[in-house]
């Protein structure tokens, strides 16, 4: 993929690359994907873009975008190499299928799989030693923010990651995905998910990772959102399913750069 434009934060200059990334979830059909993959491939933009796609149409998005400027990546990975891990794909599968990315510790995978903050990091090392970028997701649910435990939960969850993985972090992008704003069309408002990405960009190892938000991103929020110091991209959920709704937030980061 071609190189992008540096963005700025506040008064320093960072050479950090906006960045794009639908998430497909459990959704697709071989028809729909290729319309879909597509639609995409006329949409260029001065922004990197990827699609994270359910295991079985890796190599159908490997076919479509090989040529393009798009990448493409994995939902989940194995923190194994190999072995009588049922169900688990490894880093390595993954990396033969040309994929760039990994999304590692997604809120669905740490609620409905019971993934553990060192499940994550290990997934993420895993990732990294077969050349995948992990896209480490950190969040908190609406009543750890009720509390007034969101930057303790946070903290906890990035800790683990930077702590098993040193200064590989550098080679990693971390989503901050506010679990309440998943689905349920509630977003963060601007200044909420700076007030996260400000914090994030605080910790050791953090000053050159890129930061990506996550929770219901859609054309109409995204130029706001990606006005913020420290936001660096976004990850897409539902909005990644719509061509149009999905290059527009592209775009929209592009406009940012």
């Amino acid at each position: 993929m071609d190189s992008v434009a540096p963005i700025r934060h506040g008064a320093a200059s960072r050479s950090l690359p906006r960045l794009v990334v639908g998430n497909w979830k459990l959704h697709g059909s071989l028809a729909a994907n290729a319309a879909l993959l597509a639609a995409l491939d006329g949409g260029a933009s001065d922004c990197a873009m990827a699609v994270c796609v359910p295991f079985p149409y890796i190599a159908q998005a490997q076919a479509a975008l090989r040529t393009t400027r798009i990448a493409w990546g994995a939902q989940d990975v194995s923190e194994h190499v190999a072995g009588a891990y049922t169900g688990d794909v490894s880093a390595a599968m993954l990396a033969e299928f040309g994929c760039r990315y990994a999304l590692v510790g997604h809120s669905e995978r740490r609620h409905l799989h019971h993934e553990t903050d060192a499940e994550v990091a290990a997934k993420a090392m895993a990732a990294l030693d077969a050349a995948v970028t992990p896209i480490v997701c950190v969040g908190e649910t609406l009543a750890e923010r009720e509390r007034g435990a969101m930057q303790d939960v946070i903290l906890r969850q990035l800790a683990a990651v930077v702590t098993r993985l040193g200064d590989a972090m550098a080679r990693t992008a971390v989503a901050y995905e506010p679990i309440w704003a998943i689905g349920t069309g509630r977003t963060a408002t601007p200044a909420q998910a700076q007030e996260v990405h400000a914090l994030l960009r605080r910790q050791p190892q953090m000053s050159c990772v890129p930061l990506l938000y996550g929770g219901s991103v859609k054309a109409a929020n995204a130029a706001a959102l990606f006005a913020q110091d420290d936001i660096d991209g976004a990850l897409v959920g539902g909005a990644s399913l719509d061509a149009k709704e999905f290059l527009a937030i592209v775009h929209a980061a592009g406009a940012h750069a």
